[in-house]
């Protein structure tokens, strides 16, 4: 019976929501980690402009947080800092014409 679901669980995940969580981490430590979803690709434009270095990011209060250099700190995590504006936030692995979850004016 798991082989029979395995297919099934595929298609409901392919045919679900097309946006990205509000709120998602790449921290695995972290609550708002979205392992699944991460596999998928999330694309990130900060201020208009696309990101690749968000290790954490927030549509619906503005903000991401991105890694200060190689500086790590006691516990040996990568020191973040926050960073406020307009985020915008997409599935890659629908391409160009993806819809895009943003903050509503």
């Amino acid at each position: 019976m798991t082989e029979d679901q395995q297919p099934d669980q595929a298609n409901s995940a392919a045919s679900g929501d097309d946006t990205p969580p509000d709120h998602l981490a790449i921290n695995p430590r972290s609550p708002h980690f979205g392992g699944e979803l991460l596999e998928r690709g999330i694309g990130i434009n900060f201020r208009g402009v696309r990101k690749h270095n968000i290790e954490e990011y927030s549509v619906s209060e503005g903000w991401v947080k991105v890694q200060v250099g190689k500086t790590m700190d006691r516990k040996g995590n990568p020191l973040l800092i926050k960073l406020n504006g307009e985020v915008e936030a997409w599935f890659e692995d629908l391409g160009d014409d993806a819809p895009k979850l943003s903050k509503s004016a």
